[in-house]
C-alpha cells in the first residue's frame, strides 16, 4: 500500500510556520499592494530588498528549515498551506482533485481580494489543436492566424496619431478576435456574450453562478445553431460534441482566450520590443511565466485526504503562487511551457489553456508582420524586467515597417495608421515618470523626422518641373519639410531634458 492510499492517522500534519515567518510572509504579501516600493531598491541594485526578492528569499529560507515540504502559514488574508516548489504544488493539487477533496478554486489579488474563476471544463484536444499553426500557414483559409487577420488590423488601425495604442481600443478588438475564434464569425459583434462571460466568471463558487451560467448557455447556443466551421465551436460539431458538453468548454474557452489575446500579447509585444524574446512564442511563454493572468490562487479543502507522508485537513486552503515559485534564475525559452496554472485553476491539465496561448501567440505573430512594436513606458530592458507588468498601464506604440517608397519617397504607411487615417494626439497620461514622457516625445521627434525627409524626397520628384504652378507646390512642400526638421529637433532637445 503506497503512502498515498495510507489512513491519515499514520501520516503528520504540515509544519507550522514560526511568528516571525508568518510576519514576513505577511508583509511580503502586503507590499505587493504597493509597486512603487520597489523603486529605491532597484535605484540601489538591492534586488533583494523588492517585493519579490523578499518573498524568494523567504521561500528559500522555508525551504532549507522545512526540508522543503508544504508549510502552513498565518497571513493578515487568511491561513494557508503553502507549497514551496512547482513539483510540490503539482503534485499536492493533483492529488487533492484525484481524490475528490477540492472545493471551488478561487482567485488571490495582491488585495488579499478572492475573484472567481473561470470554471474548469474538459476540451477536446484535436479540435483545439485544428487550425493550423505557423507563419507557414498564413495562406491556409482554416489557419487560426486567417481567423485573427481582421481583428489584428482593426486594432492596428485604432492607433493614435503618434502611433501608441489606448488599453481600451486594444481590449475591445481582442474581445471581439476572441469570440469569432471560439464562437464564429457570427459571435465577433456579439458583445453581450463576453459581458455574460465576465459576469459568470466573477460568479463563479457565489450562490448566484447559476444564472450567469443559465444566461451563459442562452447565449451560446445561439452560436451553436449553425456554427461557423472555422470557429472552435465548428470544430467541436463537427466532432460530434454535444451541446452539454460543448457550452461549458467554449465558455471556459472564451474566458481564457480573452484574458490571453488582451492580456498577455500585450505584455508579449512590451517584451519583443524591449529585446527580452525573439519569437512570438518565446515572448508569450515568457509572459506567462513572468506575469500569469492567475498570480495567485486559493483551493479551498473539502474533505481529508494523505499526500506522500502529510495528511491534509478538511477545511484546509492551499495556495498556490506560480510566479513566487519562478526562481530569478529559470532558464527560459520556447520549449518551456508555463502550464495550466498561469491561465487556469485547474489542477490537472487544461486544454483551454493551451489553446488560449496559442491564439496570443498568433496574435503576437500577425501584429508582428504588420507592425513593430514600440515600448514607451514603463521603461525596462531585457536585462532587467519589472516583476509585475499590468496590461492596462502598457503603453506601446505600432511603428510601420519599411516598406517600398512611392513616388514622393514616402514609405507605404508612413506617417499614417495602417488602414486608417492618423487621429488625434492623445493627452498626457497622468503619473508616468518625467523618463516615460522622454520615450514619448523621441518617438514622436522621429516621426517628425521622417515625415521632413518624406516631403523633401516628394519636392524632389521631376513631376514638378513642368509648370510655375508645379514649382510653387515644390516650395511649399520644403518650407513643410523645413518645419518638420525644426519641430523635431525642438521635441527632441526637449526629450533629453526630461530623460536627463
Amino acid at each position: 500500500m503506497t503512502t498515498a492510499d495510507s489512513p491519515a492517522t499514520a501520516a503528520r500534519r504540515p509544519a507550522t510556520a514560526r511568528p516571525l515567518e508568518n510576519a514576513v510572509f505577511s508583509a511580503a504579501m502586503v507590499a505587493q499592494r504597493l509597486p512603487w516600493t520597489d523603486a529605491p531598491a532597484r535605484a540601489l541594485g538591492l534586488d533583494a530588498l523588492t517585493r519579490d526578492g523578499l518573498t524568494r528569499r523567504l521561500l528559500a529560507h522555508l525551504r532549507r528549515t522545512r526540508s522543503g515540504r508544504p508549510v502552513r502559514l498565518s497571513t493578515p488574508y487568511g491561513s494557508f498551506l503553502v507549497p514551496l516548489t512547482a513539483g510540490d504544488t503539482e503534485g499536492l493539487l493533483t492529488r487533492a482533485d484525484e481524490a475528490g477533496a477540492l472545493g471551488p478554486v478561487s482567485g488571490l489579488t495582491a488585495g488579499g481580494q478572492r475573484y472567481g474563476l473561470s470554471p474548469h471544463a474538459p476540451l477536446d484536444r484535436e479540435a483545439s489543436a485544428a487550425p493550423a499553426e505557423g507563419p507557414e500557414a498564413l495562406e491556409a483559409p482554416e489557419s487560426l492566424d486567417a481567423l485573427l487577420a481582421e481583428d489584428v488590423d482593426r486594432a492596428v488601425a485604432a492607433r493614435r496619431g503618434d502611433g501608441t495604442l489606448e488599453w481600451h481600443a486594444w481590449y475591445r478588438s481582442m474581445l471581439r478576435l476572441s469570440r469569432r475564434v471560439v464562437a464564429g464569425a457570427g459571435a465577433a459583434p456579439d458583445t453581450l456574450l463576453s459581458e455574460v462571460i465576465a459576469v459568470a466568471t466573477a460568479a463563479a463558487g457565489d450562490r448566484s453562478y447559476g444564472a450567469g451560467s443559465a444566461a451563459l448557455r442562452r447565449r451560446l447556443d445561439l452560436h451553436l445553431a449553425d456554427p461557423d466551421p472555422a470557429s472552435l465551436a465548428g470544430r467541436l460539431t463537427a466532432r460530434g460534441v454535444g451541446a452539454d458538453a460543448a457550452v461549458p468548454a467554449l465558455a471556459h474557452t472564451l474566458a481564457l482566450v480573452s484574458e490571453a489575446a488582451a492580456g498577455t500579447a500585450l505584455q508579449a509585444l512590451a517584451l519583443l520590443a524591449a529585446g527580452a524574446a525573439v519569437s512570438p512564442r518565446d515572448a508569450v511563454g515568457e509572459a506567462l511565466r513572468r506575469y500569469p493572468p492567475v498570480t495567485a490562487a486559493v483551493y479551498p479543502v473539502r474533505a481529508p485526504f494523505v499526500w506522500e507522508d502529510l495528511a491534509i485537513g478538511a477545511g484546509t486552503e492551499i495556495l498556490r503562487a506560480p510566479a513566487w515559485l519562478r526562481g530569478p534564475d529559470d532558464a527560459v525559452g520556447p520549449d518551456r511551457d508555463p502550464g495550466p496554472a498561469a491561465l487556469c485553476g485547474s489542477p490537472a491539465g487544461c486544454a483551454a489553456a493551451r489553446f488560449a496561448a496559442l491564439v496570443a501567440e498568433g496574435v503576437v505573430r500577425t501584429v508582428t508582420t504588420r507592425v513593430r512594436p514600440v515600448l514607451i513606458a514603463p521603461g525596462f530592458t531585457a536585462d532587467r524586467l519589472p516583476d509585475t507588468l499590468d496590461p492596462r498601464t502598457l503603453l506601446v506604440a505600432f511603428e510601420d515597417l519599411a516598406g517600398p517608397r512611392d513616388d514622393c519617397g514616402r514609405a507605404a504607411g508612413e506617417g499614417r495608421p495602417a488602414g486608417g487615417a492618423a487621429t488625434a494626439a492623445p493627452p498626457a497620461a497622468y503619473g508616468y515618470a518625467p523618463e516615460s514622457y522622454g520615450a514619448l516625445a523621441h518617438a514622436s521627434a522621429d516621426r517628425l523626422e521622417r515625415h521632413a525627409q518624406s516631403l523633401a524626397a516628394c519636392a524632389a520628384n521631376s513631376g514638378w518641373n513642368k509648370d510655375e504652378a508645379g514649382e510653387r507646390f515644390r516650395m511649399v512642400l520644403l518650407g513643410h519639410a523645413e518645419r518638420c526638421a525644426k519641430a523635431a529637433d525642438g521635441v527632441r532637445r526637449a526629450a533629453e531634458r526630461l530623460t536627463d
